[in-house]
């Protein structure tokens, strides 16, 4: 009997250990799959340029993804038509949060050069793409 119970628990916790890896890596898809389509209706003409970290350090991950959410409000849609798809999309990003360890990594989200969006949209998507890949 006893057996037959830690055989159950053993096939449980090995059922939920393979499903949580392809639910991360669809939420990520989902995310860049959102950052792809937000790239043609973002504004990139006459906008502030955004802060926007690019050589992405392992372990300081949480740092850098901060940083992106901080400049999504800064995010303005191209015209007033696409503004309903803007606003959904930008509040799909908001929603992410990524944790690493709550590491405090230097340097700070001020010191990263200043892109144009679609830039800062761009480099967001090659963060997401390792973060699938981790």
């Amino acid at each position: 009997m006893e057996r037959m119970i830690i055989f159950c628990m053993l096939f449980f916790c090995s059922s939920m250990a393979l499903t949580a890896a392809p639910l991360r890596t669809a939420k990520y898809r989902q995310i860049h799959k959102t950052i792809t389509r937000l790239e043609d209706i973002v504004k990139d003409q006459d906008v502030e340029l955004l802060h926007t970290p690019e050589n992405f350090v392992d372990g300081c991950l949480s740092a850098v993804v901060t940083c992106f959410q901080k400049g999504i409000p800064k995010l303005q849609p191209k015209n007033s038509e696409v503004n309903p798809r803007f606003n959904q999309k930008i509040k799909v990003l908001r929603s992410f949060t990524y944790s690493d360890g709550g590491k405090q990594c230097e340097p700070a989200c001020e010191s990263y050069q200043k892109k144009t969006p679609k830039e800062f949209l761009q480099s967001f998507g090659k963060l997401i793409n390792k973060l699938s890949k981790d």
